[in-house]
């Protein structure tokens, strides 16, 4: 056990994680040098340049005549992954920070780090990208020093492009961050930390062993499931899994048992064997508390089935996912399903797409809403078609989060403004270090839900970095926005917002579905309610035919005769007619400016 280390790479988004594990397994020889990422193996991950899962991978390194294994995680930068690095840091000893030398400390980096200091993990701060022209390592030293209070050299300068400092960072490694505790001898305990499906063999769990050893062949129990199967394969992962008779205490591996049911393994249970039982499960992680949610439904009503069993084979690859079964008036049959954020939530839809195939319609994003009823009830609404009537509703709460934005002080005045729109108020601002300013706001969750991030970048020219948590829930004013459609509700399109945007909102959506419905052979009135009052209107009008072209002179009557008879028959298709709402009218209202 002395001889392995388990550490993961942390860093903001961008800041050259994966390029850097990259340099690392061609260092150690367990690849060839390759020029595209080989950790972000999803054509996902590749398009956008960004990590979406976290990947494990064992290196074997020898240093000074001794051989050691080391287990590395590279973990997802973005915000709304940040579930994975959590549970990334939980399998793991120690942590490589990395710092973009151009860039700076980010917000990200300062989550993921006190994430990191909470479970007690060594530190070993790199400052990436040393090669480039704008790089300032000393300023970037200067910022690392003063939020981790360690000496300047022990930050090591690398580069992931050029291989700069790999070598120091593998002896750092292995020298600063602590070998796995455990014991060997005890009853077998093991933490499930990720899980792939393979159509082949079924559900592969990733797990790493606290105590005891696991042997090919043993009788395994997952405590929390109470399931029992047997070992058929165990390994460690390399590039491609390894096949191992025994994996020992503080090791990392895959474990293969022909699991077919996507819900019998969940992320943080324990493996234990049935021969002998550890006393009790390793506390593992929380629970993953969803801050988005948006409804999904098959676009053919038959593919149902085909989508719950798309959404638990999504679900073990990606444990912050969540859903619930629902319907709907206007889409059927669908699911109601909890995102850690928009992205999350696009990268949810692409991935059905791609893997299995699935055309899916999502509904308008909202996040969950407590409702006190006058009855004294307490209500979770997580859907706008579930709150209850007006006059039963003693009053609404809605989540708040307490939100940090690191940017330079140029662009403090936009950034306040764009908070302060959101409802947001300020708790306090500070320098971070040179011009760089972190500004604290506390602000509605369902405000920043659809377009905030996007802006934010926009305005600080992406030199923005946002980071949050949630912070309790407060009494607000709330309304919910009905869109009718020849006086019919679509509930697809309803949404909970606040009374004092609920006009505008309601009259923006108004002339955008104006824009996106398909004429029709009658007048379509498209119109925003809240209750019985209407608030905005517009019409779409219907395409029609010139009946009287064949008419030419004579009496009016003739032609009157034939209008009044198209009147009529208009009237009588707008009694049968139904409107199809297009896919695009659900994405557009998320894209309202």
């Amino acid at each position: 056990m002395k001889n392995i280390r388990n550490f993961c790479i942390i860093a903001h988004i961008d800041h050259g994680k994966s390029t850097l594990a990259d340099r690392l397994l061609e260092f150690t020889k367990t690849i060839e040098v390759t020029e595209n990422q080989v950790l972000d193996d999803m054509d996902l991950e590749r398009e956008r340049g960004i990590t979406i899962k976290s990947h494990a991978i064992q290196m074997d390194y020898e240093l000074d005549g001794e051989k050691y294994v080391l287990n590395l995680i590279d973990t997802p930068g973005h915000v709304d992954f940040s579930y994975e690095v959590s549970r990334s840091i939980a399998s793991c000893e120690g942590a490589l920070l990395v710092v973009d030398a151009t860039q700076g400390v980010q917000a990200q980096t300062i989550s993921n780090l006190y994430m990191a200091i909470d479970h007690d993990l060594e530190i070993v701060p790199v400052i990436n990208k040393c090669d480039m022209d704008n790089a300032m390592p000393e300023e970037v030293e200067d910022e690392i020093i003063d939020l981790l209070g360690c000496k300047r050299e022990e930050i090591i300068r690398a580069s992931g492009k050029t291989g700069m400092g790999v070598e120091e960072i593998l002896r750092a490694v292995i020298e600063r961050i602590p070998a796995p505790k455990g014991n060997p001898e005890a009853p077998l305990q093991a933490l499930i930390f990720d899980s792939v499906f393979n159509p082949f063999r079924g559900i592969i769990a990733y797990f790493k062993v606290v105590n005891g050893t696991i042997h090919a062949g043993d009788r395994v129990r997952f405590v929390n499931t109470k399931k029992e199967y047997t070992a058929d394969e165990i390994g460690i992962l390399k590039m491609e899994m390894k096949p191992r008779k025994e994996i020992g205490c503080g090791n990392v591996g895959y474990i293969v048992s022909g699991i077919k049911t996507a819900t019998e393994v969940k992320v943080g249970d324990t493996i234990t064997t049935v021969s002998n039982p550890c006393d009790n499960a390793i506390a593992g992680f929380e629970e993953v508390k969803p801050m988005v949610f948006a409804g999904i439904y098959p676009i053919a009503t038959e593919d149902f089935e085909n989508l719950r069993s798309s959404l638990e084979k999504l679900q073990l690859n990606d444990a912050s996912l969540s859903f619930t079964p629902e319907s709907s008036v206007a889409l059927g049959f669908g699911f109601r399903c909890g995102f850690l954020g928009l992205l999350h939530m696009e990268i949810v839809q692409e991935r059905l797409d791609r893997e299995f195939d699935m055309d899916v319609i999502t509904t308008v994003p909202n996040v969950s809403y407590q409702v006190y009823t006058k009855h004294k009830e307490v209500l979770e609404v997580h859907n706008p078609s579930d709150m209850p009537d007006p006059t039963e509703i003693e009053h609404v709460e809605e989540p708040y989060i307490r939100s940090s934005i690191i940017t330079s002080a140029t662009y403090i005045g936009p950034i306040m403004t764009l908070c302060l729109g959101k409802r947001g108020e300020l708790v306090k601002q500070e320098f971070v270090a040179g011009n760089r300013v972190e500004i604290i706001f506390d602000m509605p969750l369902g405000e920043i839900v659809i377009d905030f991030y996007d802006k934010l970048k926009s305005i600080s020219r992406g030199y923005a970095s946002f980071d949050y948590h949630q912070n309790g829930f407060r009494k607000s004013n709330l309304v919910k926005l009905d869109i009718l459609l020849n006086g019919e509700p679509v509930d697809a399109l309803s949404t909970l917002t606040h009374a004092d945007n609920a006009v505008s909102f309601g009259r923006r959506m108004c002339e955008k579905l104006k824009e996106l419905l398909p004429r029709q052979q009658f007048d379509i009135a498209i119109q925003a309610a809240i209750g019985a009052k209407i608030i905005a209107r517009e019409t779409v009008k219907q395409v029609r035919k010139d009946v009287t072209a064949k008419c030419y002179g004579g009496d009016i009557s003739r032609k009157r005769k034939l209008l009044e008879k198209q009147k009529r028959g208009k009237k009588r298709m707008k009694q049968i007619g139904n409107v199809q709402v297009p896919q695009k009218a659900f994405l557009a209202v998320l894209k309202l400016d």
